[in-house]
Formats: structure tokens, sequence, C-alpha cells
């Protein structure tokens, strides 16, 4: 049997604490009663927790696990992540003790700033929500946060993108204990994909926070509003009445990037959304947003997506389809 504890604590999302049990006991009953199957637990330091929504939940002392999942909380951009952590330092020590025993430790979606609160993330590779993987990087330099991945582990920790890909992890979980077989089959009487790689296609940047202020903002404007004109740095430059060196350094030092990868970033969103929304070809759509070789075009898309253009307007254009089926 193999031991999993989930980790309840003030605020946590009861939908994660209850996910990936849930699925663990339909990938025993698919196994069969021959095979080791799971022993979960829903675990605590305190007496009685009450999750999101108000939820009162059932809990157990802190025992002994091989594996340890931390659910992930509320919690908006900008809002005070520092407050909610103090408030949970009988958590963290626990995650803490628990990693020290060469145990694994597993984060779902924020639960991720849990972990590296606990010191449990520096010097590895992480993932969390493509949300807050921003705010993850600035409060731990140590740490190599990958936006893009859905499941990342490294050296006994593991860390999964927001709510649903907790399942990413659990159909991990039970392939490695369970076998290939037995996590095909949880897939699919669960309805849960088990061949997503990549949480890039479900970025919406208009939830980001936009970077940039004085001088990067209206460059972006200016970018945003000529997608399909060439890019020409020095006339950009001009534009704004500085030099080709100037514009480079001033918008890099606000937005992070370079005016050309902050156009591509542009581009591939424009992009997205007429892949979503429209008929048009990718050829036509390639033009559109300023590319004229549409090899070149599907190569950057894939890079910023992790799908081809295509494949991700198979995948996205639900919206579109049904408008369509609609009776007028």
């Amino acid at each position: 049997m193999l031991r999993v504890g989930v980790l309840a604590y003030p605020g946590c999302f009861a939908s994660e604490v209850f996910g990936v049990p849930d699925l663990l006991t339909m990938a025993a009953y698919v196994a069969g009663p021959d095979q080791a199957g799971y022993e979960v637990s829903v675990v605590s330091p305190r007496r009685r927790v009450v999750a999101s929504g108000g939820v009162t939940l059932t809990v157990s002392p802190l025992r002994e696990v091989d594996v340890l999942v931390v659910p992930g909380f509320e919690h908006m951009p900008g809002q005070d992540i520092d407050a909610k952590l103090a408030r949970l330092a009988g958590e963290v020590e626990a995650i803490r003790s628990h990693a020290a025993a060469g145990r694994v430790a597993v984060s779902i979606c924020v639960g991720a700033f849990l972990l590296a609160e606990a010191g449990l993330l520096d010097h590895r590779q992480a993932t969390t929500s493509w949300l807050f993987a921003d705010e993850l990087a600035r409060r731990r330099p140590e740490a190599r946060v990958r936006p893009e991945h859905l499941v990342v582990t490294d050296r006994g920790v593991t860390t999964t993108a927001a709510f649903s890909a907790m399942y990413d992890f659990a159909l991990g979980l039970i392939r490695e204990h369970s076998g290939a077989e037995v996590a095909r089959t949880t897939a699919r009487v669960a309805l849960v994909d088990d061949a997503r790689s990549s949480q890039a296609p479900y970025v919406d940047a208009r939830l980001l926070p936009r970077p940039g202020n004085g001088f990067a903002r209206p460059v972006m404007r200016w970018l945003d509003q000529n997608l399909a004109a060439r890019y020409d740095l020095a006339a950009l430059a001009g534009h704004f009445n500085v030099s080709t060196r100037t514009m480079l350094r001033r918008f890099a030092a606000e937005a992070g990037q370079s005016p050309l990868e902050y156009l591509h970033s542009s581009r591939v969103r424009r992009a997205r959304h007429l892949l979503e929304t429209t008929d048009r070809t990718v050829a036509g759509i390639c033009a559109a947003v300023g590319y004229r070789d549409p090899g070149t075009f599907a190569a950057l898309f894939a890079k910023h997506t992790g799908r081809r253009p295509r494949d991700y307007r198979a995948a996205f254009r639900r919206d579109a389809e049904g408008r369509r089926g609609q009776t007028p």
C-alpha cells in the first residue's frame, strides 16, 4: 500500500483536498484487489480545518506517509500572500519535517508557495499556475520556475499547475505505482485527459499583470496596433525619439524583454484569438499577424503555446463551433 496524505489547512481548496484521493480510489478499483492499492488520509496539525467556501473538513493528526500532497488556497494576483503564509507556520513546519525524512512532497497550484516557504524549492525546478508563476519566481529566486509545465518533479519534490493539474499528477502517480494500463483505464473512466504536457495553451495574457509603465507602455501599445508591420528597431526608436540602444535598454528594464520578444508574444495572442473564433486559414492568419512564412509562424506559435496552429484550433475553437451549431 502506498501511503498518501493530503495536508488540509484553513482556506485550502476542498476540491484539491479530495481530488487526488478520489482518483486513487478509482485506480484501486480498476487495478483490482490483487494489486497493492493506496492508503489515503487527510491530515493536519490542527484539530479543526475550515476550507474555502466555509467547508469544514474532518482531519486526522499528522502521521508518517510516503507522499504528502499540499493543496492550493484562495489567492488572487495582488493580494498579500505573506499574511496568509504567516498564519500557516505549523503547516510549513510539517512539510519541512516530512521532506527532511526523505519522503515525497507534492503541491497543487499555489500550494507551491507553502513548499517554497519550507525551503523545498531552492535549487530545484518547479511550477505553479501560470497566473502566479512570476510571483513565485520573485519570491524564490533560488528556484527555477517553469510556468509552461503542468507537472515538474525534481529530486523528490513535485509541483503542479492549477486545479485540474492535480489529475495529471495523480495519473502519473498511478502509472508509477499501478502501471500504465491502470492509469490509462482510470483516465478513461474519470474522463480525464492523460496526454497533456503543457499549460501554455491555457494562458490568458489578459489576466496577467501587464509589465511596463512610463516608457514601455506606449511602445507596447504601438506594437499592438502595428502587428502586421515589418519589425524595424531603428524606425521604432525613431518614432519615440530615442536611439536604438536606449530603446532596448529602457524597454527591457521595464518589461523584462526586448520589443521584438514582446511583438512575437502579442502576435501569437492575436493568432490564438483568430484561430479560436474565425474560419480564416492558418496561412491567412499568419499573414494577418505579420509573418510571411507559415513554417516560421507555426514553429514560433508552438514555442509559445505548446501546440501547432492547427492542433490549437482543434482543441480550443469550441466557442466558435458552438455558435455555428445554434439555430438562427
